[in-house]
């Protein structure tokens, strides 16, 4: 299954959107209704002093204590009305965008479980990470504050309008005649602003990988003594944000100019035009005074929309990277008519399989034939780049092939459930990752419901039980970010546990033992003897003494299988696989 990709506009992005919005539009609309309270309680105050003024013009026998008494009481009322639904507008109007923000981090987090290799083969990890907190922060904000801000705008603008028209249509429209002008220069800057923020928030994403990188390779850039050039990359990252930040703060001055200047145009307007229409009886002293209340009423609420103009770009910014995660084709997925696979036996067949890389379009091998018995011990050695790492990613559909078939047990791969699928294949890597956490936890994630007793057995079965018991807390014992407080040989027999637990009938041992040192390696080997019983097992080596006993053995080359037997047969050929047996003999290396 594959997404198309949109082009994402303005409206594009708001259309898509709003279905995160619209799962609470009980919330929102209630929402709306207490921003409609607190706006018409703000527009009641300009009536009230229009009121007061024009009484107080027509004599003291028009305004009395008691009309004033009954105004400022009717105001009290409605300053309660306002405050009760701007509690409820902070409050719940905040929860609300939590909550929108909080469903597309886990729809984003979903997403980004189903894409391939190749996604991450190509995509920073500082960059994923800023996509799925600081960009959503901003969302929020704006899931909030957006629909509100818009909406209490619009009152006041209709509202004021029908309002003043009562009292000068003529002027009523040339003062309003400055918005739409406003908005027509304020639009290109607008732009400006969210290409901005958009290169800021990808420049964020560049410094959050340049951290990363360099964190996590701490002990070799110590090694190396190249603590300075790291700091020389990461001052040319952050100077490079500074002038993003720059740019954008620019952008904001010229709006926030622009705005300022049509706010005085407006009150321009009031005084001039308002004061000779006083002058001439156009207009009465109350009206006017109105009018100079509800332009301050409206230039409130566009300095408002000003403010929030930074937050709005800001959000956009943040839905559209949303976005960029969630068009990111899915490579890999079930097929509508996919069926668990169970029962499995261990029978791998690949029929004219063909493979290239889908980024670079690099061809690995084509037209590979070979079927591997349920229950053999088959062993991949060959050069470097010759695909034996690849070629076992297709079994677990890490990849999927380009020509050609896979099966299991007679039965298409593409056409049983990817879960399935990976649950009946166990993997040991040379490159070991451990979760952050304990041993416990770590074994568990092969089975994580499995008994504390069935972790202790794993652990047993792969040779770990004993060191782990030696450790300061046992199997609750924090092995630190990627198990960095254990050594290779002990975070490789965790690993080997976690697929012992997991019991699965096909094993994939890819280069599992090439790191370690001799005891380490030694110890390791035993495990992964008992591991490898009764299971299909497929065996990636670089160290030939290690596969000897392999039931098969297949040489990768250039052109796919170039040779195929038993370690005596195949040194009886004097072909590939005896020149590599020699040159390591020649060289003392167990390659």
């Amino acid at each position: 299954m594959s997404n198309k990709r949109t082009k994402n506009g303005f409206s594009t992005l708001i259309r898509r959107f709003l279905p995160y919005l619209m799962r609470y539009k009980h919330i929102l609309i209630f929402d709306l209704f207490c921003a409609s309270l607190t706006t018409l309680c703000e527009l009641a105050l300009p009536q009230i002093m229009r009121y007061i003024t024009n009484a107080a013009m027509g004599g003291a026998a028009t305004l009395t204590a008691s009309t004033i008494l009954r105004l400022g009481a009717l105001y009290l009322v409605l300053r309660i009305i306002d405050a009760a639904a701007n509690y409820y507008m902070q409050g719940m109007g905040h929860i609300m965008g939590t909550h929108v923000e909080t469903d597309m981090r886990r729809d984003a987090f979903a997403h980004l479980q189903k894409l391939s290799h190749t996604y991450y083969s190509n995509t920073k990890v500082g960059q994923i990470m800023g996509r799925i907190t600081n960009d959503l922060f901003d969302v929020t904000e704006f899931s909030h504050h957006c629909p509100e801000e818009f909406f209490i705008a619009a009152i006041k603008i209709v509202v004021s309008f029908v309002i003043l028209c009562q009292s000068s249509v003529l002027l009523t429209i040339i003062l309003y005649a400055c918005i739409p002008l406003m908005v027509l220069c304020c639009i290109p800057i607008n732009s400006r602003l969210r290409e901005t923020f958009r290169r800021q928030r990808q420049q964020i994403g560049e410094l959050n990988a340049r951290i990363e990188d360099s964190l996590l390779g701490e002990r070799v850039v110590k090694a190396f003594a190249n603590e300075e050039m790291e700091q020389e990359k990461f001052k040319q990252d952050n100077q490079r944000f500074l002038a993003i930040k720059k740019q954008s703060y620019y952008a904001m001055a010229a709006f926030g100019t622009t705005t300022r200047l049509f706010d005085g145009l407006m009150y321009l307007v009031v005084v001039v035009v308002g004061g000779l229409f006083l002058v001439n009886g156009m207009i009465e002293a109350g009206d006017l005074v109105a009018y100079m209340l509800y332009v301050t009423t409206l230039i409130a609420t566009i300095r408002r929309i000003i403010e929030f103009a930074e937050q709005f770009q800001r959000g956009m910014t943040g839905i559209e990277r949303f976005y960029e995660i969630m068009d990111a084709d899915i490579d890999i997925f079930d097929a509508p008519d996919a069926k668990p696979l169970e029962d499995v036996k261990g029978e791998i067949c690949f029929k004219n399989v063909s493979f290239e890389y889908p980024d670079d379009h690099n061809q690995v091998f084509t037209n590979v034939d070979l079927t591997i018995r349920p229950g053999e011990k088959l062993a991949l050695v060959g050069p470097s780049g010759g695909g034996k790492t690849t070629l076992c990613n297709l079994i677990p559909r890490f990849y999927d092939t380009t020509g050609g078939t896979i099966t299991i047990d007679g039965k298409n791969i593409q056409k049983v459930t990817l879960k399935s699928l990976r649950q009946a294949i166990g993997i040991v890597q040379q490159d070991v990752y451990l979760f952050s956490g304990t041993v416990m936890e770590n074994i568990l994630y092969g089975r994580p419901d499995a008994t504390r007793e069935e972790v202790v057995e794993a652990a047993k079965l792969a040779g770990a039980d004993e060191f782990i018991n030696q450790l300061k807390d046992g199997y609750d014992t924090y092995v630190g970010e990627r198990g960095v407080k254990l050594s290779g040989g002990q975070k490789q027999r965790l690993s080997i546990a976690r697929v012992f637990l997991k019991n699965p009938p096909i094993l994939i041992l890819d280069e599992a033992t090439s790191a370690l040192d001799n005891e380490s390696e030694a110890l390791v080997g035993q495990s992964l003897q008992k591991l490898a019983v009764g299971r299909t097992t497929l065996t990636i080596a670089h160290r030939l003494t290690t596969i000897q006993n392999s039931d098969r053995i297949l040489v990768l080359g250039a052109d796919g299988i170039e040779e195929s037997g038993t370690h005596q047969e195949l040194l009886a050929k004097k072909g590939s696989y005896y020149h590599l047996w020699n040159t390591a003999a020649a060289l003392n290396q167990p390659l």
